[in-house]
């Protein structure tokens, strides 16, 4: 889902001025990519807590791009019905990542 969200981003803001290339755009594609990706990497790593701990910085790059939707609508860059299809995907993977970091606790608290 994450991954589904990245590549939306990246068709949404294909569609911003080339004057953004290097402001919005960018800061919304990395923010973007950032949570699949931190949620690999620290699966890749195999340890619970290392695993937690990349699940809260793709949580953390979330609300980031949750941020920069917002702006991007408030300045007219996209369409608010687009924004709120982004960030209802945004709060559906963020409360996914929320029960997630909860297990990867649980279960690294019980191997201590």
């Amino acid at each position: 889902m994450a991954m589904d969200l990245a590549a939306d981003v990246y068709a949404v803001s294909a569609g911003f001025p080339k004057t953004e290339q290097f402001g919005l755009t960018s800061q919304m594609r990395r923010a973007s990519v950032s949570v699949p990706a931190n949620i690999a990497e620290g699966f890749g790593r195999g340890g619970a807590g290392s695993f937690a701990q990349f699940l809260r910085i793709a949580q953390g790059s979330l609300k980031e791009l949750e941020t920069l939707v917002m702006l991007a609508a408030r300045i007219d860059l996209m369409a608010v019905r687009e924004a709120d299809r982004l960030l209802g995907l945004c709060g559906e993977i963020g409360k996914m990542l929320g029960g997630l970091i909860r297990k990867v606790a649980e279960r690294n608290a019980s191997n201590d």
